[in-house]
């Protein structure tokens, strides 16, 4: 096992630990082949049997990954949360060492510089993102997603916040996305952006009262964060993974909130029905009754966040198909536009 980190090897490249793991050698399982996809924060490596995710080094406004104790407590995180709704996927953290010869080794004797969640691969054909393309999507496996989400809802306590700073914090995420669209750089227009967010503001002004019950009635837990259909597996019994560990803050918020983003999220790919049965599924086991413009809100706003981080990609030091990225935030505002609409 590795003994504590020294600070001669913090220096240790990003691009050299990348090179390292994604060698198919170094994996005990002796794995044929090697798969590396990247994202915002992490460097994810898929063997036959296995996913491995490396953090990247990075800051920002929300997060702190630049340095190695960070990271390990950030692992240490994304294993305990995740188990919640994915027990059987999340196998543990792996040292990334390296010997007195400078030589790196996974799980291996020497100083740990740096860490890795061990995951069990997930069949990529039963991810429902991938089921909605294909056109499998079967209620019945939907169905069994609705029911695991709405007893983790249920079993969840409720967050002790006053209304108040409830309110106080959906309209400064509202700001950030308005914000974060606005910047001329991105080409989007700012008419529509501001109008969408204003409608949303005024919204949250007018049904002020809806939101305060939602609180009284302790409705607001810590959920998942991120729920999309790229993170949900539905093998027999259905998985959900990938939940946005890194700030509690993001993941204090309303079922409903979170199965709009959900119902969003799959509308966009080209099945809202299964928003329908999220749903329907959620009031039947909770008895919550959550009014069909709380559910517009939820989607408009989530829409833009996602719009959001949609468009930061051009930001992007090896941008890839900026017209793309453009194009999608659109797909996200028009549907943001939409459902305020709907709101009235």
């Amino acid at each position: 096992m590795p003994t504590n980190v020294l600070s001669q090897h913090n220096d240790i490249g990003l691009r050299k630990k990348v090179g390292f793991l994604s060698l198919p050698s170094i994996y005990a399982e002796r794995s044929k082949q090697v798969r590396t996809i990247e994202t915002h924060m992490s460097w994810v490596f898929l063997t036959d049997k296995y996913a491995y995710k490396l953090k990247k080094p990075v800051r920002y406004d929300f997060l702190d990954f630049s340095t190695i104790e960070a990271r390990h407590y950030d692992c240490q995180a994304e294993i305990r949360l995740n188990r919640r709704l994915a027990p059987n996927v999340y196998l543990g953290i792996v040292p990334l060492t390296i010997d007195d010869q400078e030589n790196l080794h996974l799980d291996g004797s020497g100083q740990a510089v740096d860490w890795l969640v061990k995951m069990r691969r997930l069949p990529t054909e039963l991810m429902l993102d991938q089921l909605i393309r294909t056109h499998m999507a079967q209620e019945n496996d939907v169905g069994k997603v609705a029911r695991l989400l709405a007893r983790f809802y249920m079993n969840s306590v409720p967050i002790d916040l006053t209304a108040a700073k409830y309110q106080y914090g959906l309209q400064d995420k509202i700001k950030d996305n308005l914000n974060g669209l606005l910047a001329p750089e991105f080409g989007l227009s700012t008419v529509q952006v501001e109008r969408i967010h204003q409608s949303q503001l005024d919204f949250l002004e007018q049904q002020s009262e809806l939101f305060t019950r939602r609180v009284t009635e302790g409705r607001i837990i810590e959920g998942h964060g991120d729920l999309r259909p790229e993170h949900i597996c539905l093998e027999q019994e259905p998985v959900i993974i990938d939940c946005l560990e890194f700030n509690r803050e993001f993941r204090i918020l309303d079922p409903v909130d979170e199965l709009a983003f959900l119902a969003l999220e799959c509308e966009r790919l080209g099945a809202p029905f299964i928003g329908e049965i999220l749903f329907a599924e959620y009031i039947a086991a909770t008895a919550d009754q959550p009014p069909q413009p709380l559910i517009h809100y939820h989607k408009s706003y989530r829409a833009c966040l996602r719009a959001r981080f949609t468009i930061w990609h051009i930001r992007e030091p090896e941008v890839r198909d900026p017209d793309h990225w453009r194009h999608l935030a659109q797909v996200y505002l028009q549907l943001a536009e939409k459902y305020i609409s709907l709101c009235c």
